[in-house]
């Protein structure tokens, strides 16, 4: 099979390229991105390989780069991005680059130094200003008559040594001035009040404007205070208190002269300032604007620069250290076009020694590869997610792309679910390229808009069982007209709970609906749920039947691409076997008894003579015999059914020894007649995994013969498993069933309980209760039937794939294709290859 299928054939490749063109084709295979490099430094620490100084220069040009996004988004300018990826600059351009990035560096830091200066002188101007204008109301208290008030605090702050037997006499007291935060003022008034033993008078208001701190830009409030007290010794106390709350002492003139000529002096600075600070402002955003205008080229070529030197530092020098050597690993289809890319950066160096791409052999296990798009992508992530395929062996994801909609859509079947889930992945789709250009760090969405493909895929199937269903949003479809008549009146459809259906009577046509189910079994409230689910039960399993025997078809295919004849005949052969006679037979049961009985026929095809397929197949299995039926019908579907049987529980039963025994007996058998060590057959897994059809080809000294105890006990392990998880994985296949019935009840449910009470109303009344009833349903349609229901389905659908299905062909033991490509670095903001240095 062809690439779609497997994962691309690999080879080893060795490449020697001259060293004054190493970096031009390194940059080149960048850009092509189908190259994976093995460390040939596995032991060298990444301190001592060759260009680490100029990974370390890289590393400073970002952090530049950094500094100038951090400055360019706090001002709020847009950053050009034209979504074009420029090439790698050349080495000698690194100079330049680094020239540009270290001035503007240094202008910025100049400037912003500069405006912090200014800012910060201007809110000491600002705050002075503030001080200067409240304090002025203070000291407007002696002039304006309040001198007993003076006199009185003066008497209070004068110590008790003056006061004893001495005459009261005039008394000068000093003061300081400033501004202190608004949330600490209490806890300053109070330890003033408490280190002063309130021999101080302090008075406060507050300044109504926020001002800026300069130092981050964030606004504060502030208060102006002023303390009056009296000694030296209070002063010092006083001054002490002010620094350890951090408040700003300012210098205030006690005459009205002085600061009224003060007050002039700094409304002159302040306007000065404002000046200054508006030409440094714009200095500063002509330098960001014209830096934001090339910031993502930048960055993508540094970027670019330190992926190349990352690289290069896995490669090894030859003993004359003028040729680079590299092994990596190449996609076989691919070397051609890598050759070409080789030649293009050898002509960009200017280097007249061309590079050589060798393929050496090696017994190593090859990456694996499987071409994607963004179609395909997100289908191979879930595959990824199990486990990445090993190498070469069938890739499961193309096979997904409609048995995962179609399971999932099994469970989540209604036409109107289905149309909102489809036009949500539609909108995506037709607008792709604009959110995907958006780049947002919201996980979640990421999921969704990655997963775009699978939600419109999943949303086309849910119309299409919805359809199926005759299902939309619980209600159904009258297309081609009902095939029933039922004679009721309206009022009794309406009122009986327990209205039935009856195919036997002349109110069926007997000429079945053209497509999916009749509407009519809307009005069928007794018999509705149990029509349906005898349908979903039957068909869910056998999609499950059909869905396991195609992965246990898949695994023959494993077998007949690595040559494994053994595990064709002891593994694929007895497990097909069991599969087909025990639940192949029971799949038949189901669409033998579909079309031999119905209700209509007479005994003893009628439906009252139908037996019951579950209990047919226990006693088919226990060798029992079939239990007596109603008079007039037949025990048997058909004839010779009880022979047929038991021939098939037979055969099933005599598979497994053979699954157990005959590939560990084989071994032995071979070993015995070479009696040498050679091209063993290695260990397979009796469930049909990759792992058994890898032959052994390494020569000796490369591989050792595994003990047959050890290999006895697998394959007895994986026989058990296969034969348990054939029952077990049957049954699991009923969740299609199960959640379909759940989905379909919980938007009956939605639709009763809420919307109709809406639709009950009239008039202008009706009309607003059913807008506000319409908005409820809606919002838990959405929330509950699509998201949450959607969710789960989803989730058992994954379940269904990885479990039930992969199981039986998949081993999933190798690791991914991780090439040097400067696509996936950009996205990713990392180097694929740093983390082997």
């Amino acid at each position: 099979m062809g690439s779609l299928f497997r994962s691309e054939e690999m080879t080893l490749c060795e490449l020697y390229l001259q060293s004054e063109s190493a970096y031009s084709c390194v940059s080149e295979l960048g850009e092509l991105g189908l190259v994976q490099f093995r460390d040939l430094n596995p032991d060298v620490n990444a301190f001592q390989r060759k260009f680490v100084n100029e990974v370390r220069r890289c590393d400073e040009m970002e952090r530049k780069l950094r500094y100038l996004e951090k400055e360019i988004k706090k001002d709020g300018i847009p950053m050009l991005d034209t979504g074009d990826s420029p090439e790698a600059p050349q080495p000698r351009e690194m100079i330049d680059l680094e020239a540009t990035f270290e001035k503007l560096e240094n202008e910025l830091r100049e400037v912003n130094q500069n405006a912090e200066a200014l800012q910060r002188n201007f809110l000491e101007l600002t705050e002075l200003k503030h001080i200067l204008r409240k304090t002025q109301v203070f000291f407007d208290e002696q002039e304006g008559g309040l001198n007993t008030q003076t006199e009185s605090m003066t008497k209070a702050l004068i110590t008790d040594e003056f006061r004893t037997g001495q005459s009261l006499g005039p008394v000068q007291l000093g003061f300081v001035a400033g501004v202190i935060l608004r949330e600490r003022l209490p806890a300053f008034e109070r330890m003033l009040w408490r280190a002063c033993r309130g021999n101080v008078f302090l008075r406060q208001a507050m300044i109504e404007n926020a001002l800026e701190d300069p130092s981050n830009g964030d606004q504060v409030y502030k208060s102006v205070f002023i303390i009056f007290f009296q000694g030296d010794q209070l002063k010092t106390r006083v001054k002490k208190i002010c620094e350890g709350f951090r408040a700003t002492l300012y210098p205030c003139p006690e005459s009205p002269s002085d600061r009224r000529e003060m007050a002039m002096g700094v409304m002159t600075r302040i306007e000065d300032l404002n000046t200054v600070l508006g030409q440094t402002q714009d200095h500063r955003h002509r330098v960001l604007v014209a830096a934001a205008k090339n910031l993502k080229n930048w960055f993508v070529k540094v970027r670019k620069i330190k992926a190349i030197y990352h690289t290069l530092n896995l490669f090894n020098l030859d003993v004359t250290k003028k040729c680079l050597i590299a092994e990596c690993w190449v996609p076989v289809l691919d070397i051609e076009t890598i050759r070409v890319a080789l030649s293009r950066g050898t002509e960009r160096s200017g280097s007249s020694v061309p590079p050589i791409l060798n393929r050496i052999d090696n017994f190593e296990n090859p990456p694996t590869y499987n071409r994607t798009n963004k179609f395909t992508k997100a289908f191979q992530a879930l595959i990824d997610a199990y486990g990445v395929a090993s190498y070469r062996e069938m890739n499961p994801a193309p096979y997904t792309i409609i048995t995962f909609p179609f399971l999932f859509a099994v469970m989540f079947g209604d036409l109107g679910h289905g149309a909102i889930m489809m036009l949500f992945g539609l909108w995506m789709i037709r607008k792709e390229k604009g959110l995907a250009a958006q780049k947002t760090d919201n996980e979640i969405w990421n999921i969704f808009f990655g997963g775009r493909y699978i939600i419109f895929l999943m949303g086309c199937f849910s119309m299409y069982t919805g359809i199926i269903y005759n299902d939309i949003f619980s209600k159904s479809l009258n297309v081609f007209g009902s095939h029933w008549k039922v004679e009721r009146n309206s009022s009794e459809i309406m009122s009986n709970n327990y209205l039935q259906l009856n195919p036997a009577t002349n109110e069926y046509v007997k000429d079945p609906y053209p497509f999916g189910m009749d509407p009519v079994w809307q009005i069928a409230r007794s018999n509705k749920i149990i029509f349906q689910n005898a349908y979903k039960m039957k068909i869910s399993i056998i999609f499950g039947v059909v869905h396991m025997i195609f992965g246990v078809s898949m695994a023959y295919q494993n077998h007949k691409y690595f040559n494994n004849r053994i595990g064709i005949l002891y593994e694929f052969v007895p497990q097909i076997i069991f599969l087909c006679c025990l639940f192949g037979y029971m799949v038949l049961l189901m669409f033998i008894k579909w079309n031999k009985y119905a209700a209509e026929r007479p005994n003893p095809y009628s439906s009252a003579c139908a037996p019951s397929i579950l209990i047919t197949f226990i006693n088919m299995v226990l060798f029992k015999e079939a239990n007596k039926p109603p008079e007039g019908c037949h025990s048997n579907m058909f004839a010779g059914q009880g022979f047929f049987e038991t021939l098939f529980v037979l055969i099933a039963v005599a598979a497994i020894p053979v699954m157990l025994f005959a590939k560990p007996w084989h071994i032995m058998q071979q070993r015995k007649q070479s009696n040498v060590n050679h091209e063993v057959q290695p260990i397979a897994t009796s469930n049909g995994d990759a792992e058994s059809g890898v032959v052994n080809q390494q020569p000796q000294g490369h591989g050792q013969e595994e003990e047959m105890s050890e290999i006895f006990i697998h394959q007895g392990i994986h026989t058990i498993e296969y034969v348990l998880g054939s029952v077990s994985h049957t049954a699991s296949y009923l969740r299609l069933w199960a959640l379909s019935l759940a989905h379909a009840q919980l938007a009956e449910v939605l639709w009763d309980m809420v919307l109709r009470n809406g639709l009950k109303q009239i008039g202008w009344g009706g009309g607003i209760l059913l807008v506000i009833t319409f908005s409820f349903w809606a919002v838990l349609t959405v929330g509950i039937l699509v998201l949450m229901e959607g969710l789960s389905a989803f989730l058992h659908t994954l379940r269904l794939h990885w479990v039930e299905f992969q199981s039986k062909f998949y081993q999933g033991q190798g690791y991914a294709f991780q090439p040097f490509s400067f696509d996936t670095i950009l996205e990713t903001g990392a180097n694929p290859n740093a983390n082997e240095e």
